[in-house]
């Protein structure tokens, strides 16, 4: 069964789309969960309605590209709850354009927030795991991304890429004190992060919405169907809770069927 009693759950990027809802199915499953990001005021609305529906939450400040609020933001987990036992990577942007168009500092950015920001939260809660030696679950958000590619996504690919390596890293170094590290690799997920590509991608290709959603996004599932932000939060929670090093070092895809290997 899929339970998370007691777990100390630190959820960043968590104040919308995919992280929230991570964040509340963690809370459903007994999890204490830390709502990180930098929208305070989002990130304190997400774990108030984690609370008014009876779970335990707290709002963490987090810009995940600055080491001292990341330092600062898992100390404050662990003064109120004593520990760390899942960290869900999830943070992330998305920025739409060719190649030679993209400026050196949207590339910065965009694996700032989706590599640096995995590494410094990663650094953080292991720190916690192996003082205390209990085990723990590092949950990184690829997607189809990190085996695929697609045009005007060059800094999103190759982050989404990194963020394997960086998994499979944690898992060989990290299985000496119980502690598993996965990729989820979902397809694509209409949340805003979603929305806001498709009239982007109709720009650049010069194709209605209608056609970036049927020819782009969903051509290759086997239905023709979006993933949903419970798909990914379910398998989130059978990553969280499994209890043993045969499932670690591993990307679970998501996607309809879009990428299968």
């Amino acid at each position: 069964m899929n339970r998370l009693d007691d777990k100390v759950c630190v959820v960043t990027g968590a104040a919308s789309g995919i992280g929230r809802r991570i964040a509340e199915v963690y809370a459903q499953a007994g999890g204490r969960v830390a709502i990180a990001d930098l929208r305070t005021a989002d990130a304190e609305d997400a774990a108030r309605a984690i609370r008014d529906a009876g779970g335990e939450a707290m709002a963490v400040a987090m810009d995940v590209t600055d080491e001292a609020q990341v330092a600062e933001g898992i100390a404050a987990v662990v003064a109120r709850w004593g520990k760390v036992d899942v960290l869900v990577s999830n943070a992330g942007i998305q920025i739409v354009n060719k190649l030679t168009d993209f400026s050196l500092a949207d590339w910065k950015r965009m694996l700032a927030i989706h590599l640096d920001g995995a590494f410094l939260t990663t650094r953080e809660c292991l720190r916690d795991m192996e003082r205390r030696g209990e085990g723990g679950a590092i949950i990184y958000m690829g997607s189809v991304h990190s085996h695929l590619a697609s045009k005007l996504k060059a800094p999103y690919v190759t982050a989404k890429h990194g963020l394997l390596g960086l998994c499979r890293t944690v898992a060989k170094e990290a299985a000496a004190y119980g502690v598993r590290a996965n990729v989820i690799c979902p397809g694509f997920v209409r949340t805003p992060l979603v929305e806001k590509q498709i009239p982007e991608q109709a720009k650049e290709f010069g194709i209605s919405e209608e056609a970036v959603v049927r020819d782009i996004m969903l051509r290759d599932t086997v239905d023709g169907e979006f993933t949903t932000v419970d798909d990914v939060a379910h398998v989130a929670l059978t990553l969280a809770a499994f209890e043993t090093n045969a499932l670690t070092g591993q990307s679970l895809v998501v996607s309809h069927g879009w990428f299968m290997h």
